[in-house]
């Protein structure tokens, strides 16, 4: 037993040892982690198995018999089967894909929802609003820049004024912009 540290563990687990957990974790868990990877090809998925497969070993580490196991590392053996069936299950579990359309269907609706368009149109208005606020040059520089995609260099020679000028105009600017979107 004293070549195979995993069943040792395994063993201290089932007496529920939190301190051999953790080891058996960190000794066992890349292995795992790369059974379910191999598996899955979902690194999201993968990570949730191992927390799930390490879950049910806290729990059923009793079941754990290292005479039934073969090779020289029966505890290691045990928990890629865990493993490996449960990366199984997963994918047995997930909705098959006959056609197209069902693909199309499970796909989620990319158009942002009702109150995301609501939010969004007031936030819309306010903005209009407090860009009225704004000194017409002002307002008209900071939609040339931010909406238009006007250079500063543009901007100072639409408006007449110098680079630094427009570029203090359009600071000054966004901060009265932001204090009013506050307010």
């Amino acid at each position: 037993m004293s070549g195979d540290p995993i069943s040792a563990l395994l063993q201290d687990v089932a007496r529920q040892d939190r301190a051999a957990f953790r080891a058996l974790y960190v000794a066992a868990g890349a292995k795992l982690m790369g059974t379910a990877l191999r598996i899955l090809q979902d690194r999201h998925e993968a990570e949730d198995a191992v927390q799930e497969v390490m879950t049910r070993v806290w729990l059923k580490a009793g079941a754990f018999d290292p005479a039934r196991g073969a090779g020289p590392d029966p505890g290691m053996g045990w928990l890629v089967a865990l493993m490996r069936n449960h990366a199984i299950d997963r994918i047995r579990a997930r909705a098959p894909l006959s056609d197209d359309e069902a693909a199309i269907a499970l796909a989620p609706d990319p158009a942002p929802r009702a109150e995301a368009q609501v939010i969004a149109s007031a936030q819309a208005r306010r903005i209009g609003d407090c860009l009225d606020r704004l000194e017409p040059d002002r307002a008209q520089a900071v939609r040339g820049a931010y909406l238009d995609g006007l250079s500063y260099a543009d901007l100072a020679q639409r408006h007449g004024v110098p680079l630094n000028t427009m570029r203090t105009w359009l600071r000054r600017s966004l901060l009265r912009l932001r204090e009013c979107m506050e307010t």
